[in-house]
């Protein structure tokens, strides 16, 4: 239980600094805000579930205090994931509006159990819900107003999140079909105990075991939820990690080519900050801006060189490995022709152009041909020859 409870709060903790980092840079953003408000109220009533946080709690308000805040705090994630999915669908007007209406039956809930608590505070023990007396009327009160609203406001959101997750995209998809089983799985338990409430309130018996199910579907349900809220931000962020290790590999494979480029024509570089070694673990951005421009560079210095490199049928090119090698021979002969200062016998034309389109196609060429000119002069026969 221990382990379970310090993972969920890892994923919280994780989940929820990824949008409030979102939200610092969008603060006007609606349905941003209500995700962040709903993981935050969600990090909040667990957190203020665990028995240091309710000891203190119980110790200013008495033994129902712990159970009202936090059950306050899993009214406010519900009603913060309704409004998101108000936001996201309609304008901001109306969704404003919405919300508002929303948020009635909140405050009504919120009045409810807060009176209950209050009514209760004679014969309430602040036990588990397995433990307390539902002979109680104020007890009874405050579980069935909690469960039903639970139920509501879930059943609203779920309605919600399976619209989404039909028409969009993986893996967006697959992280609202998890939320979805989430939901589905808390309003269900809170529709059980809504009814177990019912019959304990009446004096009817129940089963320890039904009673157990329904805490082992919210404490599975509600890692799952968060699983399904970070699930699409995890793959986007290995994605992007995936490209710029690529990008990195890219960058030191073209410089081969750029070195002998910039050599030939220092006037090309393009301007740069000189950065320290950690700046790039700090902004994993400049990756991407060096592979851009030792890309653009590159590009440049051959559209230079190309005028001695032979006629244009011969430069316009896809490049295959032993093309590759070809051209790599007739770069460093022409830079060689150019530095003898000879006159250019053709006009200038693009080299090694890439039959699909895109910025990195273009560098998959470029990497070809640095890669030519790698071998070219590491080869020792190629060296003897020289």
């Amino acid at each position: 239980m221990i382990a379970l409870a310090l993972v969920v709060g890892t994923v919280f903790v994780l989940t929820l600094g990824w949008k409030i980092r979102q939200i610092v840079t969008s603060p006007h953003d609606a349905p941003l805000r209500a995700v962040t408000l709903c993981l935050a109220s969600a990090a909040a009533s667990f957190g203020l579930a665990l028995p240091p946080a309710a000891r203190m709690i119980r110790s200013v308000g008495g033994p129902g205090a712990p159970r009202l805040v936090q059950n306050a705090f899993a009214f406010a994630m519900v009603f913060w994931l309704m409004c998101f999915y108000l936001y996201s669908a309609t304008d901001p007007r109306r969704g404003r509006i919405r919300a508002r209406w929303e948020a009635l039956p909140l405050g009504l809930t919120l009045l409810g159990t807060s009176l209950a608590t209050i009514a209760a505070a004679g014969h309430d023990t602040g036990g588990r819900y397995e433990s307390v007396d539902m002979r109680v009327s104020a007890l009874a009160a405050f579980y069935l107003l909690a469960d039903l609203y639970l139920v509501y406001a879930l059943t609203m959101a779920l309605r919600w999140t399976c619209r989404y997750a039909r028409v969009s995209p993986r893996p967006l998809s697959v992280g609202l079909w998890l939320m979805a089983s989430a939901l589905s799985g808390i309003a269900a338990a809170s529709a059980i105990r809504a009814a177990l409430t019912v019959i304990r309130w009446h004096g009817g018996a129940v089963a320890p075991a039904v009673t157990a199910i329904s805490g082992h579907i919210i404490g599975v349900a509600i890692p799952l939820f968060l699983i399904g809220v970070g699930y699409p931000a995890a793959r986007a962020r290995l994605s992007v990690i995936r490209l710029r290790r690529q990008r990195r590999r890219m960058y030191h494979r073209l410089h081969p080519l750029w070195s002998l480029l910039h050599e030939a024509y220092p006037q090309d570089a393009l301007h740069q900050n000189r950065a320290r070694p950690w700046d790039l673990l700090r902004r994993p951005q400049a990756v991407d801006r060096r592979y851009y421009r030792r890309a653009i560079e590159c590009r440049d210095g051959l559209v230079r060189i190309s005028p001695y490199l032979g006629q244009a049928e011969m430069t316009v090119t896809d490049l295959s490995e032993s093309s590759a090698d070809l051209l790599a021979d007739r770069l460093c002969a022409a830079l060689e022709a150019q530095t003898e200062g000879g006159e250019a016998p053709y006009d200038a034309v693009a080299v090694a152009v890439p039959k699909a389109q895109g910025l990195d196609a273009d560098v998959r060429q470029l990497v070809m041909l640095s890669d030519a000119l790698h071998r070219r002069t590491s080869s020792p026969a190629r060296q003897q020859a020289a």
